[in-house]
């Protein structure tokens, strides 16, 4: 089954009551069994299972080729359940390209009580190999990198952690199923923010976990209900929803992706151009060897480094909208060091290549041309202020 089938159908059956073709809202806390540990198709309490969530998690694993999936009320509370499995004094490796939010959690949340974190540049895989102890229990990579867009060779990287018997966790949120599906390529477990790409509509906060690992399964999922961060039947509902739609969005996604990265490519004001489709993009031969397309996501600085530049281009922009997130059918503009990415510090921050002037771009679905004409107008206030 292809993927575009597989979005629509994977996990899903029309309800068996009424034949409803859309998986109903189960608006249910708890269930009537059939006697003492009689469930019925083994619901007994919406923390651990639900109707609705069922579906959806059969249908995110059919996406990665996985065997499991689990949803959960937010990506951080997803990578929260992953960083659960650890123990006072393992040791993680986290690329250093990172997401703001997974920084913070591990550094003020789990650092503190005894995980050891090593941030390294998984760029070249000497890095990784070099960092990895006796201790080293978890390797957690995004690729794409948030924001920068680094790529890191998921299939190289397995075989360090097979290697070393570590677990391999990697951030699929910027390239979705669509584009990349790590565990084809060695990897132990996919987690998405849910919220993104494949919700697609802005309106619903999710995180998801996709393994093939039966055990692994059985860890998470005993988290998952002990710890209780779970959606809603009605989120569930709306990701059912948003995923059926995920080919056709990214396609068009990719379409506007190209024609920004382009325009400001070849644009003078313009100093560097982060998208993954553009052949000077490090890591570009990487991307097609382990990618079926480049995405949306588009990040740039202007020459000069002015932040007060980058602002008066941020506040003048019309159709982009500034905010943050990611993954909608809308575009956003997003100022990584002062929303995404500021619970990392400074120092640190700049030391990453994540400069102040960053500025971030969701390429939305909608005309290319408005789009593009968006940023030229926007640019354009600067060369104003500035002549």
């Amino acid at each position: 089954m292809k993927f575009g089938t597989k979005a629509i159908h994977a996990g899903v059956e029309p309800e068996p009551t009424t034949g409803a073709i859309m998986t109903p809202i189960f608006q249910t806390s708890t269930y009537v069994q059939e006697g003492l540990g009689k469930p019925r198709q083994g619901y007994e309490y919406s923390r651990t299972k639900n109707p609705t969530r069922t579906p959806l998690e059969s249908n995110l694993a059919a996406l990665e080729n996985g065997k499991h999936g689990l949803c959960f009320a937010s990506g951080m509370s997803a990578t929260d359940a992953v960083m659960k499995t650890l123990k006072p004094g393992d040791e993680i490796i986290a690329c250093n390209d990172i997401y703001g939010g997974t920084y913070r959690l591990i550094t003020k949340v789990y650092e503190p009580l005894g995980l050891k974190p090593k941030f390294v540049a998984m760029g070249d895989l000497a890095n990784v190999e070099a960092a990895i102890t006796s201790n080293t229990k978890l390797i957690w990579a995004e690729t794409p990198t948030n924001p920068l867009l680094s790529i890191i060779d998921i299939a190289e990287l397995a075989k360090v952690a097979k290697k070393h018997n570590v677990l391999l966790c990697v951030d699929n949120t910027f390239a979705t199923p669509y584009l990349q599906n790590p565990l084809d390529l060695g990897a132990d477990l996919v987690m998405h923010s849910a919220t993104k790409y494949l919700g697609g509509h802005s309106d619903v906060v999710m995180g998801a976990l996709v393994t093939s690992s039966d055990e692994l399964h059985e860890q998470l999922a005993f988290i998952q209900n002990s710890c209780g961060a779970v959606p809603s039947p009605n989120d569930c509902f709306l990701m059912l929803r948003g995923i059926k739609t995920l080919h056709i969005r990214m396609d068009r996604h990719e379409l506007n992706g190209k024609a920004v990265a382009e325009f400001l490519n070849n644009h003078d004001k313009v100093d560097k151009v982060y998208w993954i489709g553009l052949p000077s993009h490090k890591g570009h031969d990487i991307v097609k060897k382990q990618m079926r397309g480049f995405g949306g996501m588009v990040s740039f600085t202007l020459k000069g480094n002015s932040m007060d530049e980058a602002k008066q281009l941020m506040e003048s922009l019309k159709v982009f909208a500034l905010g943050e997130s990611l993954g909608g059918v809308e575009s956003l503009c997003t100022h990584p060091a002062t929303m995404t990415h500021a619970s990392i510090p400074e120092e640190e921050r700049e030391a990453r290549g994540l400069k102040q002037t960053l500025i971030r771009l969701s390429v939305g679905i909608e005309d290319a041309d408005d789009l593009v004409e968006d940023l030229r107008q926007a640019i354009e206030t600067i060369t104003r202020v500035t002549a």
